[in-house]
């Protein structure tokens, strides 16, 4: 590893010394929770039957003290294909945990939603939200202080994420994430695009589009696309919460099942009593949420995370804000091209090289903490390998040197893109994230007349009508976590990109969400403060121009907002249980701090 990139140095020193107290309090809090709570034993002889009558096979263990009891918190269904293969883990699990002297229990689910279902639907108004409610199901889950360490079983969206929150307040515990692995490869990201513009358009038909994306969605795994789910993969290796190599390994084969044993072999090892005690609050520092963002920038991942990363920051006690993406994105060149970001899907990403790959080239440019503790041995460097087999034994070893396909991966002295391509504008419309890697460069800079809507059902009627056939800038507004929950804007993406392809100079401003799909559309998203509470978003009207640049970090509109009233929002809406999170927007705080109710109250 070569020395430290400045950047990445100064960054990271002052997201330590601006979290320099509320670090101090979350160990302060673990050291007490750890002192408080040191194992099963502390608990009462009925306490502890309770904990175990179900236990066939492990009651003596248990009831003994007899090794180190795992909590399997799992994420499973069999709607969404990510989680599916996640049925038959705590069965295997449980097995590989008597191999190593250890026990396993199923301590709680959690809800996997899947925003490809929701899409577009009154049920994506829950999403974000459902993070919430993910971290504290999680604790419900650890509540019964049963347990000795945590596999954490999850993939998508909001789901690693609320995991991640969750767990981490039971940080004196160690915590081995176990993925499932992707999907193999289907029709191609870009013809399923083609297919979905022409719909658009009015010409292909529904059969068509079905088709289509059924031939893209298509079997057990995690989407193949480089969206916020697969990024949630690529986030745990570089933060040291995976075994080696574990995200991108298809499910059902062999090196899987290998890896998933390691997991919790691994987990066993390095609990609380160990020699090798590694609890998740000390791996999740300041310098593995660097790691987590410059991967992220470094691979071109998913927009959800500008909200996820300061979440799941703030839980360890962490203050991360869009300034330090935007300074790390300066100086972290963009070497890996996955749909969106390219034509290629995460198996041919995976095949090229993978996660290896790019932890070596992050760790030879300085770019990522190298000296950090993970859950294996070795620390970063560890995740610089790829697993094999050999037979039926479980091994790591280096990379190949170069990529292998110079289209999916690049080296960081050579770089697609020599920046992140992750940009804060600000102005006086407030501060926004705009991902510029998905975006041909001559489009980084749009300066249009305002159209203002308040839902994407209303851009979609107006684009049918023909009424956006102009240079335009699309705003739409009460988006935001307060106002409706923050949803996905993803049906925006075919309509906006029709009249790109027209030539129409186009450009999407929100303060609601894009997912790591987003496009090829220049987008400035998550704006803050949102227009709910009179955010200037709200005074904006038809016809003002705008001007959004990704090169200068510029949001501005031409107009003198002061004089003006703020738009009402519209009445909130129930059905589809949406009016049970009534208090979860209303308690949310903004984008940049994470849109986290939970956290806000708690004071975190």
């Amino acid at each position: 590893m070569n020395k430290l990139h400045p950047t990445v140095e100064r960054v990271t020193a002052r997201i330590i010394a601006r979290s320099q107290d509320g670090r101090r309090r979350y160990l302060e809090l673990m050291d007490a929770e750890a002192e408080k709570f040191p194992g099963r034993g502390a608990l009462s002889c009925s306490n502890l039957a309770h904990g175990f009558a179900a236990a066939e096979g492990d009651k003596s263990a248990l009831a003994n003290g007899r090794g180190p009891n795992l909590a399997i918190v799992t994420a499973y269904n069999d709607m969404l294909s990510a989680h599916q293969p996640y049925g038959r883990y705590p069965e295997a699990m449980k097995l590989y945990a008597r191999e190593v002297g250890a026990t396993a229990q199923v301590a709680g689910g959690v809800p996997a939603m899947c925003d490809g279902v929701t899409q577009g639907q009154d049920g994506m108004e829950l999403s974000l939200f459902s993070r919430d409610v993910i971290a504290l199901s999680t604790a419900v889950a650890m509540s019964h202080a049963m347990f000795d360490g945590m596999a954490l079983l999850g993939i998508c969206d909001k789901i690693v994420p609320g995991l991640v929150i969750g767990a981490l307040r039971f940080g004196h515990l160690p915590a081995v994430f176990v993925p499932s692995g992707p999907m193999p490869s289907g029709l191609a990201n870009k013809d399923k695009q083609k297919v979905r513009q022409l719909y658009a358009e009015g010409k292909a038909s529904r059969a068509d589009l079905l088709a289509s994306e059924s031939a893209s969605y298509h079997s057990p795994g995690t989407c193949t696309f480089y969206g916020t789910a697969n990024s949630n993969q690529m986030m745990m290796e570089l933060m040291g919460l995976h075994v080696p190599g574990a995200a991108f390994v298809p499910p059902g084969t062999p090196l899987r099942s290998a890896l998933t044993r390691a997991a919790v072999h691994r987990l066993a090892a390095i609990g609380r009593g160990s020699e090798d005690y590694r609890p998740m609050g000390r791996v999740v520092d300041e310098k593995a949420i660097v790691n987590a963002c410059v991967g992220l920038l470094a691979t071109g991942g998913s927009t959800n995370h500008a909200i996820h990363l300061p979440a799941m920051a703030r839980a360890a006690g962490i203050t991360l804000d869009w300034q330090d993406l935007d300074e790390l994105s300066s100086a972290v060149p963009l070497i890996a091209r996955v749909y969106p970001n390219g034509a290629a899907d995460v198996n041919h990403f995976h095949a090229a090289g993978g996660m290896g790959f790019v932890v070596r080239e992050l760790l030879d440019a300085g770019l990522a903490h190298g000296d950090v503790l993970t859950v294996a041995e070795g620390g970063m460097a560890a995740y610089a390998q790829e697993p094999v087999l050999h037979g039926d034994a479980l091994d790591w070893q280096a990379v190949p040197p170069g990529s292998g396909d110079d289209t999916i991966l690049a080296a960081a002295d050579a770089p697609f893109q020599p920046d992140g391509g992750m940009r804060l504008v600000t102005g006086n419309l407030g501060r926004a994230t705009f991902k510029t890697s998905a975006v041909d460069a001559e489009r980084w800079t749009i300066e249009a007349p305002a159209r203002v809507f308040a839902s994407q059902e209303a851009v979609q009627a107006a684009f049918k009508a023909g009424e956006l056939d102009r240079d335009v800038v699309v705003v739409v507004r009460f988006q935001g976590p307060r106002a409706n929950g923050m949803p996905e804007l993803h049906k925006l993406t075919p309509p906006l990109g029709v009249l790109q392809d027209k030539g129409f100079k186009v450009a999407l401003v929100t303060d609601g969400r894009m997912s790591g799909a987003s496009g090829k559309v220049p987008a400035a998203i998550h704006v803050t403060p949102e227009a709910l509470g009179s955010g200037p978003l709200a005074q904006v009207q038809d016809g003002d121009v705008i001007t959004l640049c990704g090169h200068n970090g510029v949001l501005e509109v031409k107009a003198d907002l002061s004089a003006r009233a703020a738009a009402q929002a519209p009445a909130e809406t129930m059905g589809m249980g949406r009016e049970l999170f009534a208090m979860l927007r209303r308690h949310a705080d903004g984008a940049e701090r994470g849109g986290s109710a939970m956290l806000a109250e708690a004071g975190l």
